[in-house]
C-alpha cells in the first residue's frame, strides 16, 4: 500500500520512506512564506514535515494534556497552567476539517522545577468540564532527525 505524505496525497517512494536516511524538505508554501523552520516527524511508518513545532521553544519542558472536552480552547488550557512562573505555552490540537478537538494538547514550561509540580497537582484536575490524564511529552522521540542522530 502506499505511504501518504500527511494527508496530502503525495506517495512517498520506497527510497524516501522510514529508515532510508533521507529527510523530506518542508513544502515550500507551509513554511517559507511564514519564515518557520519545518520539523521532519515519522510515526506509524508515515515521514512528514510539521512547521508548527518550529513554534515551539526547544527546550522545552513539554506536558501532554489527555481527555480534553471540545469545550477547551488553547485559552482554556493556557489559564488552567498560566500559574506557573515559567509556563511558555499551551495548545489544543483540533482537527484541520471540522475544528473539534482531537482531545488532547501540550503546555511548556522553561524550568523543570514548574513542570514536575504542574504534573503533580493538576493531573486528574478538571479543565474545561473534563479531568485532565497529564504525561510527559514524548515529541522529541518522534522527531525523524532525533533518530538518525
Amino acid at each position: 500500500a502506499p505511504v501518504g505524505h500527511a494527508g496530502t496525497g503525495i506517495e512517498i517512494p520506497p527510497e524516501l520512506r522510514r529508515g532510508s536516511g533521507v529527510v523530506l524538505p518542508a513544502p515550500a508554501a507551509d513554511t517559507a512564506a511564514k519564515g518557520e523552520k519545518a520539523i521532519v516527524r515519522e510515526a506509524a511508518g508515515d515521514t512528514w514535515s510539521d512547521p508548527t513545532l518550529s513554534t515551539w521553544k526547544e527546550d522545552d519542558f513539554r506536558i501532554f494534556v489527555g481527555d480534553l472536552g471540545n469545550e477547551c480552547t488553547d485559552e482554556v488550557l493556557k489559564n488552567a497552567f498560566n500559574k506557573y512562573p515559567s509556563f511558555l505555552k499551551a495548545r489544543v490540537v483540533r482537527d484541520k476539517k471540522t475544528q473539534e478537538t482531537k482531545g488532547y494538547g501540550f503546555v511548556s514550561f522553561a524550568k523543570p522545577e514548574d513542570f514536575v509540580k504542574a504534573m503533580k497537582e493538576m493531573n486528574g484536575k478538571y479543565v474545561g468540564n473534563r479531568p485532565v490524564k497529564l504525561r510527559k511529552s514524548n515529541w522529541k522521540k518522534r522527531n525523524a532527525e532525533e533518530e538518525s542522530k
